[in-house]
């Protein structure tokens, strides 16, 4: 979090949220952190621990002089609820300032129904209703461009919808902050609270699964571009022998994402007659596994692919590390023959030690990231979260 510099009703609810993100910490860590002068932190935690928000803990060694005073959140300070919308659930988790999450659940959703925004906003309402804490807000991944996380307004193709008023619409339906950003910008701000994110400033969170997803970070903050649409890097357009360019969701053909997201990788499995044509990449994955050479060709082609294409992305953003996640690193090992060669290989001389961390991946990742847009509010210095992180960071300081 070092680089960002809070002011005015940042102060307070970011030095709230780094004790709830981090646990108990020292004022001269906090200052260090939050960019903040160590006066200022002892002016504004004196306020905290007299309303009986932050207190003093033990003492801990310190570098010359008197040891240092930790200090720590007095009681839980409020949850985030966070919701991942796909093409057929809804994924949604509450989960704490320390990333904790306390409760999980799915739904079924129809995102091209009529109704569908109204039903996404039964659906938060009822799970707000079953909180037991004070609701900090609601943050909402989705796989599609949003204009910013402060309006809401949202276009995903894979989910039919052009122009949705995400944002207002749920905040009308559920009464509280609501934050609104593509999915993969959501895990790229969860790795910036608990993540890898701690340590580096600008770094990339790619994602494999059902497409090819890129969340930029570049000194500390998000990059979300003109439009809301910067990362999507599966719509790279790819070459290849192929004669016939397969089509993609974006309405385009050739893209990465068209031959190593999901339906592209089960297409060629089912080309090459590794499964049925009712297999799933559950039998590809099964079969790599089990030893099938060609099966194990497909996942290293893809990886090869990924690889030439993320270099370009390197060569572009410069980040520190490159995270991958995504329900697709269930088989990376398969990946990864094709992708080291290819992405190493493909980098300028300077770049070829530029570290690749695979994080594992579980499904409630989507929605704990979501609820991520929320529990940054505190450290928004670049004010993407406009009047809706400023209405959070109003609940936190309230504590």
């Amino acid at each position: 979090m070092s680089g960002q510099s809070p002011r005015g009703d940042l102060v307070p609810s970011g030095i709230v949220a780094l004790l709830g993100t981090r646990g108990p910490t020292a004022r001269t860590a906090i200052a260090r952190s939050l960019g903040l002068s160590p006066a200022t932190v002892t002016q504004v935690t004196k306020d905290l621990i007299a309303r009986g928000v932050v207190e003093e803990l033990e003492s801990v060694p310190s570098n010359g002089g008197r040891p240092a005073r930790l200090l720590g959140l007095v009681a839980r300070t409020g949850v985030a609820l966070g919701a991942k919308v796909t093409a057929d659930h809804v994924a949604v988790v509450s989960v704490e300032l320390d990333g904790t999450v306390r409760s999980s659940d799915a739904h079924d959703f129809d995102p091209s129904a009529a109704d569908a925004l109204d039903q996404l906003g039964r659906i938060l309402t009822a799970e707000i209703a079953g909180l037991d804490g004070r609701l900090l807000g609601v943050g909402v991944g989705v796989p599609g461009s949003v204009d910013s996380q402060a309006s809401g307004i949202v276009d995903a193709p894979t989910l039919g919808w052009r122009a949705a008023q995400v944002g207002p619409i749920l905040r009308h339906a559920v009464g509280t902050p609501v934050l609104v950003d593509n999915d993969v910008n959501t895990l790229a701000a969860a790795e910036r609270l608990y993540g890898i994110g701690r340590e580096y400033s600008s770094y990339l969170v790619v994602t494999i699964g059902r497409g090819i997803g890129c969340g930029i970070v570049v000194d500390g903050a998000i990059y979300r571009g003109a439009n809301g649409g910067a990362g999507e890097i599966g719509h790279i357009p790819v070459w290849t022998t192929q004669a016939e360019q397969p089509p993609c969701t974006c309405g385009s053909t050739g893209c990465l994402e068209a031959y190593i997201g999901a339906d592209g990788l089960l297409r060629t499995a089912r080309e090459r007659g590794i499964v049925g044509t009712r297999g799933t990449l559950a039998g590809l994955l099964r079969a790599a596994t089990s030893g099938d050479g060609t099966a194990r060709a497909v996942y290293a082609e893809a990886g090869e692919l990924l690889g030439r294409a993320l270099a370009g992305v390197i060569h572009t953003v410069d980040p520190e590390v490159v995270v991958l996640l995504g329900e697709g690193v269930d088989g990376w090992e398969f990946w990864q023959p094709g992708f080291e060669p290819s992405f190493r290989r493909s980098l300028l001389p300077a770049r070829q030690g530029l570290p690749v961390v695979v994080e594992p991946w579980t499904e409630d990742q989507w929605a704990r990231g979501a609820a991520s847009l929320v529990l940054g509010s505190p450290f928004d210095s670049a004010g993407n979260g406009g009047e809706q992180s400023r209405l959070v960071r109003a609940r936190l300081g309230a504590s």
